[in-house]
């Protein structure tokens, strides 16, 4: 099976060397070009995965459409936000009733689009089969061959059993569930959630604190995925409570590492800078935000988080309000 990967950030090598691994032809579409030479040459990603051994068979290109010649699978990991202008670019490359698998995680600002809504957008008239696979899975493990289990959404139950089979190995477990939605939307909610408990971390605050966050996270999770027609109970599983415990607590997270950062006083366009990689949940608390406000759903802590990202409040003075709102039933 030949599988066209685009985005050769960290998460896109990562899965690129577990596919490479298992035999699949698999070519790596990157744009820099150092990049490339780096997998090529070293087996190493000399950008985001510096120091760890990729498989030999995985080749990397600048050329879109080496990559994309022959492609069964098309895997997109690219950032959310980057995600419909590259899909519109590449269309004229792309086989009707392809199949298209997203590893991205956010909601796009413009227009408060899923990826999955973004391929419904930019591939109309193609007919492509969709599956997004998301989960608690930091790729320099992944490429470690630390032990990581994900879950792979497809609203074609027999096409995600397939591709299950294609994604999964000795140390990369995946499930499938037909919940689309939810799946895309634990993915994206979890990263508002993460940067919050690393700012609570960050300004002292105390395991308590974080265990609050994450649970109530959660809920906000739910809530909101339920309003716009997900599974509630996919939010309990992999993609959702799993995805949102590592983010939260693990200090690989790049979003968890907007908040500890913010909690020394740094300001959000110099962590966007310095970080080097893309951290999903600073856009992707603007766009939940905007969901939030038009589908009437209460979400205070990313409100909270909104207030300090876009509007300059105090985190402190914001813990203050949420620890302070009008009590009522869990």
């Amino acid at each position: 099976m030949k599988i066209a990967v685009l985005g050769g950030g960290s998460w896109g090598t990562a899965l690129a060397h577990l596919l490479a691994g298992k035999g699949e032809d698999v070519r790596l579409w990157v744009r820099d070009p150092a990049v490339v030479e780096g997998v090529n040459r070293d087996h190493e990603n000399p950008r985001y995965l510096k120091g760890l051994h990729l498989h030999e068979a995985l080749r990397a290109t600048c050329d879109a459409g080496e990559a994309l010649e022959g492609a069964d699978i098309l895997l997109s990991v690219v950032p959310c936000q980057q995600t419909r202008t590259v899909l519109r670019s590449l269309r004229p490359r792309l086989k009707t009733g392809m199949v298209v698998v997203s590893a991205s995680k956010g909601i796009e600002t413009d227009g408060l689009r899923t990826v999955g809504e973004m391929v419904e957008d930019e591939l109309a008239g193609l007919a492509p089969r969709y599956a997004v696979i998301s989960g608690p899975s930091f790729a320099a493990e992944v490429v470690a061959g630390m032990p990581t289990a994900v879950v792979l959404g497809c609203a074609d139950r027999d096409l995600g059993g397939t591709l299950r089979e294609v994604f999964s190995t000795p140390t990369f477990r995946t499930y499938s569930c037909t919940d689309v939605r939810g799946v895309e939307l634990g993915g994206a909610v979890k990263n508002v959630i993460a940067i919050a408990a690393g700012l609570s971390d960050g300004l002292g605050f105390g395991s308590n604190a974080r265990a609050g966050l994450i649970t109530r996270g959660l809920a906000e999770m739910g809530r909101l995925g339920v309003a716009l027609g997900a599974r509630g109970a996919t939010f309990m599983g992999l993609s959702g409570l799993g995805d949102l415990v590592l983010t939260c607590t693990g200090d690989l997270s790049r979003n968890r590492q907007v908040g500890l950062r913010l909690a020394e006083g740094q300001g959000l366009d110099a962590i966007v800078a310095g970080m080097g990689m893309v951290a999903e949940g600073v856009k992707t608390t603007e766009a939940v935000y905007e969901l939030a406000q038009r589908e009437g759903v209460d979400l205070p802590i990313t409100q909270a988080m909104y207030a300090v990202l876009h509007d300059g409040r105090d985190p402190r003075d914001m813990v203050q309000e949420l620890m302070t709102r009008e009590l009522r039933e869990e």
